[in-house]
C-alpha cells in the first residue's frame, strides 16, 4: 500500500486545480487544456502530468472539487435552516445570493456544458444534483415530519431545478428578472420547502 500524498504534494495539487478552475471560469471548457493549466500555474507540463496524468484526471478532480465545495455550502445551509421557522429565510437568501456571484454561475455554466459532451462529467454532475436533492429532501423532512418521503423528495428535486435554472437569469447571463418575477420565485421556493 502506497503512502498518501504529502502536505506539500496536496498544496501543489491544489494550486494546479486553482489554475484549472481559473481557466474554466474565465475561458471555458474548450480552453481547459493540460498545456494551458501548466502555463497558468507556472509549471512544466510534466509537473502537471505527475499529479494528473491525463486531461480526464484533471477534469474529474476539478469537478469533484467544485461540486464538493458547493454541496458543502448547501449542507451547512440546510442544517442551519431546518430547525426554526425563522431559519428558512436566511438559508434561502444565502442560496439565492450565490446567483449574484457571476464567477460561480459562469463556472457552473461551464460545468454543465462539459457534462453535455462528456459522460464522466455528466456522471459527476448527476451525482452532485442527487446529493443536493438529498440535502433539500432531508431539510424538508425535518421541517415537515409528517410529509411522505416521496413527496419531500419530489419537492426537493423541483426546488433544485428551479434554483439552478433561475441562476442563469438572476446572474444576468440569460436576462434580468423583474421585481415581480423575483418575488414570485421566492414564494415558489418557500412553498416547496414549507
Amino acid at each position: 500500500m502506497s503512502p498518501g500524498p504529502t502536505p506539500k504534494g496536496e498544496l501543489r495539487r491544489s494550486a494546479l486545480l486553482d489554475a484549472a478552475e481559473r481557466i474554466l471560469g474565465s475561458a471555458g471548457g474548450a480552453e481547459l487544456t493540460m498545456r494551458a493549466v501548466a502555463e497558468t500555474a507556472g509549471v512544466r507540463l510534466g509537473h502537471l502530468q505527475y499529479y494528473f496524468p491525463a486531461r480526464s484526471d484533471l477534469v474529474a478532480a476539478l469537478l469533484d472539487r467544485i461540486l464538493a465545495a458547493s454541496l458543502e455550502r448547501v449542507a451547512v445551509l440546510a442544517e442551519n435552516g431546518a430547525g426554526e421557522a425563522g431559519g428558512l429565510g436566511p438559508a434561502l437568501d444565502a442560496l439565492l445570493g450565490e446567483h449574484e456571484d457571476l464567477s460561480l454561475v459562469r463556472l457552473f455554466t461551464e460545468v454543465w456544458a462539459m457534462a453535455a459532451h462528456d459522460e464522466a462529467a455528466a456522471r459527476a454532475v448527476r451525482a452532485f444534483y442527487g446529493r443536493y436533492a438529498d440535502h433539500v429532501a432531508d431539510f424538508i423532512g425535518r421541517r415537515l415530519p409528517g410529509l411522505p418521503a416521496a413527496t419531500a423528495r419530489s419537492r426537493a428535486e423541483v426546488f433544485v431545478m428551479v434554483m439552478e435554472g433561475s441562476a442563469l437569469f438572476r446572474s444576468g447571463i440569460a436576462g434580468t428578472p423583474s421585481p415581480a418575477a423575483e418575488a414570485r420565485l421566492r414564494r415558489v421556493l418557500r412553498e416547496l420547502l414549507e
